[in-house]
């Protein structure tokens, strides 16, 4: 196994959740990030964190591996989470300059966010991290079948999806190798004002851009020589299969979601 796994990289395993089908992950993934959004208090917010800890314990991947995929994404949830903080109003105010502030509803809020940013992408992780991505794609074109009835491509969707999957992980480890080549080089990411660590982002970001679209051109290319036609119906050699095991899953999901409902009731 990998020692860092990063949002989008599959892991290989055999655990319970690497087994289920990949259509009742993907169900049970988007009903939980529904799930999230209806939790109103502590105990809710509590009750789904239980729920998901249950999961990855579930996976047999390290909840170390867990956090180091998620730390490349905790500047942009921190950001997000500032922003809350600093420009929210209502409530008691405990700071104030200019157009910031700082309130009790913008740090109740903000907390919200917080939880709920890393909860989603934790079950998201949790998905992909135990699916392989073409298995993805297909259970995404397995719910998608019935668009086909009013002419969507299916097939040309979940492909650019699975693509876009199969890539996050090659684009963040190119963004790592480049970052490395920078600091050898004298550049330091941890000096200076926002500004200037903002502008240092540039060497970082122009290549790995290049990078990314000489790639995407080379995987076009290559599709091409080997007859690639978007139109044509597609075989699958990975049959999904539904198993007993899924059923019991999508009951016990039912079972989490009564009892919350149940606790939004009671509270």
């Amino acid at each position: 196994m990998n020692n860092a796994i990063v949002f989008g990289s599959y892991v290989p395993g055999s655990s319970l959740l690497h087994r289920l089908d990949p259509r009742t992950k993907l169900f049970l993934c988007v009903a939980y990030v529904v799930l999230v959004f209806f939790a109103n208090s502590f105990v809710t917010s509590a009750w789904l964190t239980v729920a998901l800890l249950v999961t990855m314990v579930l996976s047999q991947v390290g909840f170390g591996l867990y956090w180091r995929g998620i730390r490349p994404l905790m500047w942009i949830i921190l950001i997000t989470v500032a922003f809350q903080i600093l420009f929210s109003t209502g409530g008691k105010v405990y700071w104030h300059w200019g157009i910031m502030s700082i309130t009790h509803d913008g740090l109740v809020n903000s907390l919200i966010i917080f939880f709920r940013f890393m909860v989603i992408i934790t079950a998201s992780t949790v998905l992909t991290a135990t699916t392989p991505t073409l298995r993805i794609a297909d259970a995404l074109s397995w719910y998608m079948k019935p668009l086909r009835v009013v002419k969507v491509p299916v097939n040309q969707i979940t492909l650019m999806i699975s693509i876009a999957l199969r890539f996050i992980p090659t684009i963040m480890e190119e963004a790592g190798k480049i970052t490395n080549a920078q600091r050898s080089r004298g550049m330091n990411f941890a000096e200076g004002s926002l500004v200037r660590r903002v502008r240092r982002m540039v060497p970082i970001l122009i290549p790995l851009f290049v990078d990314s679209f000489k790639r995407a051109e080379e995987l076009a290319t290559a599709m091409e020589a080997r007859g690639y036609d978007p139109a044509a119906p597609r075989t699958h050699y990975r049959q999904l299969h539904w198993a007993r095991r899924d059923t019991i899953s999508l009951c016990l999901f039912a079972v989490v979601t009564v009892i919350l409902f149940g606790l939004r009731i009671i509270l």
